[in-house]
């Protein structure tokens, strides 16, 4: 994985004389739970400020959303082209932009505000088609903008943990890698927003549970193990009857050096509410890390007992202890998570923007790990239609 690093700023730096980043959000209504999220979490820290927004694809909705938010009318944009226009001319215009909107429109949106030499930072994955993240990848290259995708679960303590041990050769040589994602809330048709988006291919693209959560379990063993996937195999299912789109997928994977691993993703897994999980086995040991449980990691050395490492313990490290917020035994989760990573797309921001590069280092999913994973998607998808051939990304 190609992921982006920046020197910056360490947790303990003051920063009271740091003004907010003005930040602009695309999609996100105030009915939206993801747009609900991404506000609370550029807001943990106060490295950023809501100060304009196109908050819907309808105009009256998002005019009602912006009154909600306490955005400027004159702020409220009801076209995301004439919000990146208007805000790219305006002396204190946003400096930034969350794109919060259905997979579709990721590629539009974002190549808008790239043009405009404003900083993006988007959900997961990166574009609905591949087709799309090429372009743009293209188009980011092309700006002096920053991207940043928030695959939010590399922002976890003990996630970072677990990658700095591997690092380190705690493991040894990796060998086996298991991940899963299993939900529950697709096992019967659905009639609600989110499920009308998810299982649209037009808006969502052509992976269902797989393109959904299977690109966070995907991105999540890229991340903690630095392996490079050279091919799969997929066994797509869509259970439920009529449904477009997978929503189970069984995927063999055949790493760079000899690795092997499998990665399951469901939406129709009962009694599963958000099952990501992430087991890693080595020449010298393995570690297992649970997101319903996230400060907790077990490492177990080989012939050795097993050893529960946790969030801002006696066995956490340098990297899980530089993005802790609370003592140990105060439960972090999935809002902190996404919080880390807008505190270093803030970091990464004014680090660009000063030109002055500050460690230690800060590592965020980059525009090219989002091209891997929709690369990913499309690989899980041909090779169940070829009836699970190996396939190369």
């Amino acid at each position: 994985m190609r992921w982006q690093t920046v020197k910056c700023w360490d947790w303990g730096t003051d920063m009271s004389d740091t003004k907010p980043i003005r930040l602009g959000m695309v999609g996100g209504g105030n009915d939206a739970f993801i747009g609900a999220v991404h506000r609370i979490a550029s807001r943990i820290d106060g490295a950023f400020q809501l100060t304009a927004g196109a908050l819907s694809s309808t105009p009256e909705k998002s005019m009602a959303s912006g009154a909600v938010l306490g955005l400027d009318p004159a702020r409220t944009y009801t076209d995301f082209e004439a919000m990146a226009l208007a805000e790219a001319r305006l002396k204190d215009g946003i400096e930034a932009v969350a794109i919060v909107t259905p997979n579709h429109m990721h590629y539009p949106v974002a190549r808008a505000f790239l043009k405009c030499g404003i900083h993006v930072i988007c959900d997961k994955p990166l574009t609905s088609t591949l087709e799309d993240a090429q372009k743009l990848v293209a188009a980011a290259e092309d700006s002096d903008a920053l991207f940043i995708l928030t695959h939010n679960y590399t922002g976890y303590p003990m996630v970072r943990q677990a990658r700095e041990m591997i690092g380190n050769g705690d493991l040894g040589d990796i060998r086996v890698v298991q991940a899963e994602y299993s939900q529950d809330w697709l096992t019967e048709p659905q009639d609600n927003k989110q499920a009308e988006w998810r299982t649209d291919p037009a808006r969502s693209g052509a992976g269902g549970s797989v393109g959904d959560i299977g690109t966070h379990a995907f991105n999540l063993l890229s991340f903690v193990t630095g392996l490079e996937t050279e091919a799969l195999s997929a066994d797509l299912q869509s259970f439920v009857p009529g449904r477009q789109l997978d929503d189970n997928a069984h995927i063999m994977l055949r790493f760079a050096g000899g690795a092997r691993g499998m990665l399951w993703s469901s939406q129709v897994a009962p009694g599963n509410e958000n099952g990501l999980r992430l087991r890693i086995y080595g020449s010298k040991g393995g570690i297992e890390w649970e997101q319903e449980e996230p400060n907790k990691l077990w490492f177990t050395p080989f012939g050795e007992p097993k050893r529960l490492i946790t969030r801002g313990g006696a066995g956490a490290g340098a990297a899980a202890n530089r993005i802790s917020r609370t003592p140990g035994g105060h439960p972090e989760g999935y809002l902190e998570g996404f919080a880390n990573i807008y505190a270093e797309a803030a970091l990464a921001i004014r680090a660009r923007q000063t030109n002055t590069p500050l460690p230690p280092e800060v590592v965020f999913p980059s525009v090219q790990d989002g091209l891997i994973g929709v690369q990913f998607i499309q690989a899980c998808v041909t090779s169940s239609n070829k009836n699970s051939a190996w396939t190369s990304l």
